[in-house]
């Protein structure tokens, strides 16, 4: 049973192209899977997260990244009785915009674009993806997507202003995304935080004990876990303790966005749409102790000298072979070649780094550029 105020896929405002519907697949069902068989999915397997392959097989790529956060992001539209199958769709498009090297490649790319006047947004670049980049279907280009997908895809994590980005004058700008949209965003954190505490640790770049003195959260978790399992390894301590943090995240989003719902008097999704602000959110507590996480992952794992090496190295290559391209567009594919008759060269370079893999990407500037740069 859905709530009052989710997304009815019955009530879509549709695709591009008008496709007759499928016997046995609703039109979200149908997104889903259009998403999880297009390149631009397979290629997340490929590019990193936080953690490159120097250190372990064991690490989070892009591509188990996304399937966590689309286990989380079920669990909680389960729970809120919103639409399970578009949260599910969007969970798994999120970050398929994602350029190669994570955040350092998105930094770079971004960073290459602005000194030719434009600039690189994944969400974005995603849309371009799903409109346009890939090419399944003899009656249309993309993947043709519902209205609500693409919506979700640029609007999940932030707002765009309609004077700034008239090309999405489409999506509604002035409205907020659906609750199924609104949701990604925290899953999307809630699963990487918790997952970087765990990487963080196997990596050996965040200790036990530093945790516990600087994220309240995981302390109550892990006395708990001593408590409870005196004589158990550390290892499954920490795995209790990691759990405990996680779960809470999610109950206190679930019970949070529930109460605020009521409180702002929404009985339908167009009520969530006209509301001045996001509805989903955690309490003011919690939301306090999830700043002190962040904080903490930022100054000692994402920002940390054991992973700078690898991060400038990545940024280089990404500006190296950006100014490759762009000083010898013959040089590149044919088929970007084409797209400069319809596009701008600076564009053009940044489609083509942007939908490469981490290890694709290596070769190009070894074969390139003379070297490898990026450490393994």
């Amino acid at each position: 049973m859905l709530a009052a105020c989710a997304v009815r896929v019955e009530d879509s405002r549709g695709r591009r192209y008008p496709e007759a519907p499928h016997p046995y697949r609703d039109d979200f069902q149908r997104d889903r899977d259009r998403v999880i068989h297009s390149r631009a999915f397979r290629r997340l397997e490929n590019k990193t997260q936080v953690f490159t392959r120097r250190y372990s097989d064991h690490f989070r790529n892009r591509l188990t990244h996304t399937i966590e956060v689309a286990q989380v992001a079920r669990t909680l539209a389960g729970a809120l009785g919103l639409n399970v199958d578009l949260v599910e769709c969007l969970a798994l498009v999120h970050d398929i915009g994602h350029p190669p090297f994570g955040h350092a490649g998105e930094k770079a790319l971004d960073a290459a674009m602005r000194a030719h006047g434009f600039s690189f947004d994944h969400n974005l670049h995603a849309l371009r993806i799903v409109e346009d980049f890939e090419q399944r279907y003899a009656d249309f280009r993309g993947l043709n997507l519902t209205f609500e997908v693409r919506e979700g895809i640029i609007k999940h994590s932030r707002d765009y202003a309609a004077r700034e980005f008239p090309e999405l004058g489409e999506y509604l700008l002035d409205q907020r995304p659906p609750l199924e949209a609104q949701l990604i965003d925290l899953a999307d954190e809630i699963a990487y935080h918790t997952a970087d505490l765990d990487d963080g640790a196997e990596a050996r770049i965040l200790g036990v004990e530093e945790m516990r003195a600087a994220v309240p959260l995981f302390e109550m978790f892990y006395s708990q876990a001593e408590a409870r399992h005196p004589g158990a390894l550390p290892k499954l301590k920490f795995n209790e303790a990691v759990r405990g943090v996680l779960n809470l995240l999610v109950t206190d989003l679930i019970e949070n966005t529930v109460a605020r719902v009521r409180a702002a008097g929404v009985e339908k999704a167009e009520d969530v749409r006209r509301h001045p602000e996001r509805l989903v959110g955690f309490s003011p507590e919690v939301e306090r102790q999830r700043n002190l996480l962040r904080q903490f992952l930022y100054d000692r794992l994402y920002l940390s000298p054991d992973l700078k090496p690898e991060k400038d190295a990545a940024e280089r290559t990404v500006r190296e072979l950006f100014a490759y391209w762009t000083s010898r567009p013959q040089a590149l594919p044919s088929s970007y070649q084409e797209k400069m008759r319809h596009e701008l060269l600076p564009r053009v370079v940044c489609d083509y780094i942007a939908g490469m893999t981490d290890n694709f990407i290596q070769e190009q500037h070894a074969a390139l550029c003379g070297k490898t740069v990026v450490a393994r």
